[in-house]
């Protein structure tokens, strides 16, 4: 995965409560057998009008928001099924973070497990960071999961929590796989010892 660290780019409104991952991913993304084009699939029914073209009310579609880095979204954000392909997609769209007050338990692990920095606030500095984001001259800040914090343009710093080993992770770039590769001459002396103790298992 790709290590997360000082991260700058803009973050676009997606204010909405209780957006779920049939709106984040439609169903009709899931029929693939690999991972790619999911980035089209990312917010479809919002981003695309019937006939395919890009509908201009959708956030995503305007300036500056159209290149974002970040999400600010609403609470709850990521309920419904626990598709991975949510994730997915909006990694592919280049989404770097998700920043609000609550996000759906499964959709968080899985944005964990695939490098997508989930940064919960406390709802005044959400809504603070959301009214500025909301202003295209303010919409750029950077994330530092190092200090922990996010930086608006203006200086503003606001500081989040995150579990320490979600942070190293994302820090080093580590899925579960690759965290648990780190421990590999751990892994190697429990077997030894292991079978030492019990010669039968071999």
């Amino acid at each position: 995965m790709q290590p997360f660290d000082f991260v700058e780019g803009v973050a676009a409104p997606i204010l909405a409560a209780n957006v779920d991952t049939d709106v984040i991913m439609p169903k009709q993304f899931l029929k693939g057998i690999d991972r790619s084009g999911l980035d089209r699939g990312a917010f479809f029914d919002l981003r695309f009008l019937p006939d395919g073209s890009p509908n201009p009310e959708f956030v995503l579609n305007q300036a500056p928001w159209d290149n974002s880095s970040f999400l600010v979204v609403g609470p709850n954000f990521g309920c419904g099924s626990s598709r991975e392909h949510a994730v997915w997609g909006l990694k592919q769209l280049g989404i770097r973070a998700l920043i609000g007050t609550t996000f759906a338990g499964i959709f968080y692990d899985n944005c964990q497990r695939n490098g997508v920095l989930t940064i919960q606030l406390p709802p005044a500095d959400h809504r603070a960071l959301s009214t500025a984001i909301s202003q295209p001259g303010a919409a750029h800040i950077a994330v530092d999961l190092q200090a922990q914090q996010i930086v608006l343009v203006d200086g503003r710093a606001l500081a989040f929590d995150i579990d320490t080993l979600r942070k190293q992770a994302l820090l080093q770039g580590l899925d579960a796989i690759g965290s648990t590769l780190l421990r590999t001459e751990q892994i190697r002396r429990f077997e030894a010892g292991h079978l030492h103790a019990n010669p039968w298992l071999a």
